[in-house]
């Protein structure tokens, strides 16, 4: 069983089953109970029930888990949750704010960089920390940073273009 609790600066009560981690996600401090074999991907889906972050290999194959750990890349079915412990993740429902979509989303529909929608959230995770380390990658490095991560329907061209979109955006509302 899983347990998530607000940080709310002092000790949750209870039991501990096995690990009490400290983490902020999306933001949000919290503190979780947590078996020493839950997989992140696990905690972030079951506990935290934010289902943007999919499971489907469990092997880091496909990359449709992909998160960001301290803005980095990293593909949540293979990480532990008490490995988080410490640590800022961020997920896809961290990207956009309650009034905009982040220009990641924008892009992929503009440039209709998804179909089924299944690998778009890890897409968009892979990408983000890509543009967090180049602002102005070319359609290679694009191509190299989500090398990662499979998708099934689209043949990547317009998640690429996608991808270019949003950096254009994003060096445009820097350049403000």
């Amino acid at each position: 069983m899983t347990m998530v609790y607000d940080d709310l600066g002092d000790e949750a009560t209870g039991d501990v089953p096995v690990r009490r981690i400290k983490f902020t996600i999306n933001g949000d401090k919290k503190i979780a109970e947590v078996e020493p074999r839950l997989l992140l991907a696990h905690l972030i889906r079951q506990g935290l029930r934010l289902t943007g972050t999919h499971t489907g290999c469990d092997t880091t194959n496909c990359g449709a888990c992909t998160v960001l750990v301290d803005g980095v890349a990293v593909k949540s079915c293979t990480m532990l949750a008490v490995q988080a412990d410490g640590h800022h993740i961020q997920t896809v429902e961290g990207l956009a704010t309650a009034s905009e979509l982040h220009p990641l989303q924008e892009g992929f529909k503009e440039e209709h960089g998804l179909q089924c929608g299944f690998c778009t959230p890890g897409m968009m995770m892979a990408a983000k920390a890509l543009l967090d380390a180049n602002p102005d990658p070319t359609e290679e490095e694009v191509r190299w940073a989500l090398s990662g991560n499979l998708c099934r329907c689209t043949g990547y061209q317009n998640i690429v273009k996608s991808v270019l979109w949003a950096a254009d955006k994003l060096r445009s509302q820097a350049a403000e």
